[in-house]
């Protein structure tokens, strides 16, 4: 028998989601992107640039940080002790959706007065490190509104995540599951505390941004480029003070401190956290590093050799050329020093492939990463060797060492996603009026976070300014997509992750 108060079936909350970590966590973060607005408003104030919004910046801070701290406040007195697996998704969910909107008030209220599918477009395209733009005119712009994009790109590419790890333990909320709902990887612990690791990463972070910025400076860059340039490098955004992008400089210096520190961008973070702790040889034995590394000269060498015998260029300035690209897009840096859709179209060719591959896994860059492609390969040729010898015995193996089932099934499922997504995004931009190549090389560099697609629409030449209202809607979520490796948004959608 039941008693009249007993909760029945019918009684009981559709959900036990506990929202108020995810408030508490939210706000301090959404907090910290207020008071980096600051910043801008400080280099415009010094600046006395003709053109100023400190006056916008100090007001979105405001904004930004009143919102924040009530945020925080509403979720401060959480019991809970650690986040379970639904929190951890919709945290990770709400942490790039609700700072991009943040982050896109200062393109609207003040110059450059976008509307809000361009503001968005540029915030979402800063915060997840792609480098598309809407904007055109930067070598005009104010300091404090270049400085914003590249502090969006510096935060988006390792801060918000490591950030987030941060402040968690103040919560007493574990962070690790935060950390690896960021991807879809299957990596182990790094290093034996998550206060290490966000300690670690920052610091690796922040000591390859002052290199990077020190290259530029000793290239020849101005103070103010080199910091701006260098956020965007190691994030692998793209983001730069011309609307020619890298190529403004002319000057090979700079063009090759750029390849440096891209591609060391694309290398996993955790091992140069590592190497801070003395570790340093991993970072030359890793498998992935190498295939990515590969990879690299194998693109270079077939770019150098089609420039070469086509007559696009010769010499040190076609392997500049060549080298700069490959690693411009297979980073998913997207700066430009050359426009490379002029070189024909098996250089079209080979680049719409590059955009789909990525860096390795722990980077800051997007696309497939070569671990994934490495296993992907190895579960191919396995299955290969079972048609030939049914009863042998083939484990994947990766690095030495043997590869679990669910890993394999995890990365071939994720594979399936991934090229299912960017068709879906392709057809759509397609059905909104654009030609095939532009559909479909802006689907792969938004899907892939890369920047700049092929053609004269969406190319390095050019920005997405031109696109239909739409097709600019659906470029901003293929990129929350891929930042969020689509497994973290479509389990959202799933109706059994809201029910108790």
């Amino acid at each position: 028998m039941h008693s009249a108060n007993a909760p029945t079936a019918r009684s009981r909350p559709a959900t036990d989601l506990d929202l108020r970590p995810i408030a508490a966590t939210l706000g301090i973060v959404l907090s910290i992107l207020g008071a980096a607005m600051l910043l801008p408003a400080l280099a415009d104030v010094s600046s006395h640039h003709r053109v100023s919004g400190a006056d916008v910046f100090l007001g979105t801070a405001a904004v930004t940080i009143f919102v924040g701290v009530l945020l925080w406040m509403s979720g401060r007195s959480a019991q809970t002790k650690r986040l379970d697996l639904r929190q951890t998704f919709l945290l990770t969910f709400c942490l790039w959706t609700v700072l991009s909107a943040f982050a896109a008030l200062p393109f609207m209220w003040g110059p450059p007065h976008l509307s809000l599918s361009h503001a968005m477009f540029e915030s979402v395209s800063g915060l997840t490190t792609t480098g598309s733009s809407v904007m055109s005119g930067l070598d005009d712009m104010s300091p404090g509104i270049l400085l914003w994009r590249a502090l969006l790109h510096w935060f988006g590419g390792m801060g918000i995540v490591v950030i987030a790890i941060a402040v968690l333990p103040v919560l007493s909320i574990g962070g690790m599951q935060l950390f690896r709902s960021e991807s879809s990887d299957k990596s182990e612990k790094f290093l034996p505390r998550v206060g290490t690791i966000a300690k670690g990463l920052l610091l690796s972070y922040a000591l390859l941004t002052a290199l990077c910025t020190a290259g530029y400076l000793f290239a020849g860059m101005t103070f103010f480029d080199a910091v701006t340039i260098a956020m965007s490098t190691l994030s692998s955004g793209g983001f730069a003070n011309s609307d020619s992008s890298i190529g403004v400089f002319a000057n090979p210096a700079v063009d090759y401190v750029a390849i440096v520190f891209m591609l060391l961008a694309s290398m996993p973070f955790p091992l140069f956290a590592r190497a801070l702790t003395g570790d340093v040889t991993r970072l030359v034995t890793n498998s992935e590093v190498r295939l990515f590394l590969l990879i690299v000269a194998a693109f270079t060498l077939a770019s150098f050799a089609q420039q070469t015998f086509q007559g696009v260029a010769h010499g040190e300035q076609a392997f500049r050329g060549a080298l700069f690209t490959v690693a411009s897009l297979i980073s998913t840096t997207g700066f430009m020093a050359v426009d490379y859709t002029n070189w024909g179209p098996l250089s079209d060719a080979l680049f719409f492939v590059l955009m789909f591959l990525g860096g390795c896994t722990g980077s800051t860059a997007g696309g497939m990463k070569a671990l994934r492609l490495a296993i992907a390969g190895e579960a191919v040729r396995q299955h290969l060797k079972r048609i030939f010898y049914r009863n042998g015995v083939f484990p994947i193996r990766y690095g030495g060492a043997p590869v679990a089932d669910d890993v394999v099934a995890s990365v071939l499922g994720f594979t399936f996603l991934f090229f299912a997504t960017f068709v879906v995004i392709g057809v759509s931009l397609s059905c909104m009026g654009l030609d095939l190549r532009t559909a479909f090389s802006a689907s792969i560099a938004s899907l892939s976070n890369v920047g700049p697609g092929l053609g004269p629409v969406v190319g390095p030449a050019t920005n997405y300014s031109a696109l239909p209202e739409g097709a600019v809607w659906m470029c901003t979520l293929a990129m929350l997509l891929g930042r969020l490796e689509i497994l973290t948004v479509l389990v959202l959608l799933l109706p059994r992750f809201w029910l108790r």
